[in-house]
């Protein structure tokens, strides 16, 4: 199994920018504790950043046929992208959007959200744990999906 996490603009910025709203972690740390899951969890795991949308919808695509599951946080995309929902609609790979913080309690343009209505669940809130609920959730589904696979083989045999 292999998750891509993608991570959207200034998340490369974590533990320098707005310390008292994202925390004092920075990306990096986030993704080595994710990375350390994963491998307990005997699932490959890729990291992408990026603060330009065309490449976080070129990543999205070439994820096609390549991964089982996608953990998003689009930042700020969330309100606007469009081409990001559309993409991970398109894809239909099981994904899970992550936000640090509770984008439902800060300004009203945050409360306008694109990409949770075609995503299989969102995080938010939790700061840098809400990663690891996402991983969490996502090995869920995961497995879920596997199951129905096999059902499906095993009824197909009968």
């Amino acid at each position: 199994m292999k998750i891509m996490v993608i991570q959207g603009p200034n998340l490369n910025m974590l533990g320098v920018r707005e310390k008292d709203i994202y925390g004092p972690m920075r990306l990096e740390q986030i993704h080595a504790q994710m990375k350390e899951f994963a491998t307990q969890n005997n699932v490959e795991i890729e990291f992408f950043q990026s603060n330009l949308e065309g490449e976080i919808v070129d990543k999205i695509q070439e994820c096609f046929g390549e991964v089982d599951g996608i953990i998003i946080n689009p930042a700020a995309y969330t309100h606007t992208s469009i081409a990001i929902r559309d993409a991970i609609s398109a894809v239909s790979i099981p994904t899970i959007e992550v936000h640090i913080s509770n984008i439902h309690r800060r300004e009203e343009f945050r409360k306008e959200n694109m990409i949770a209505p075609v995503c299989a669940s969102s995080v938010v809130g939790f700061g840098p744990f809400g990663y690891h609920l996402a991983m969490m959730g996502m090995l869920q589904i995961m497995n879920e999906v596997r199951a129905v696979k096999e059902a499906q083989k095993q009824a197909a045999t009968n």
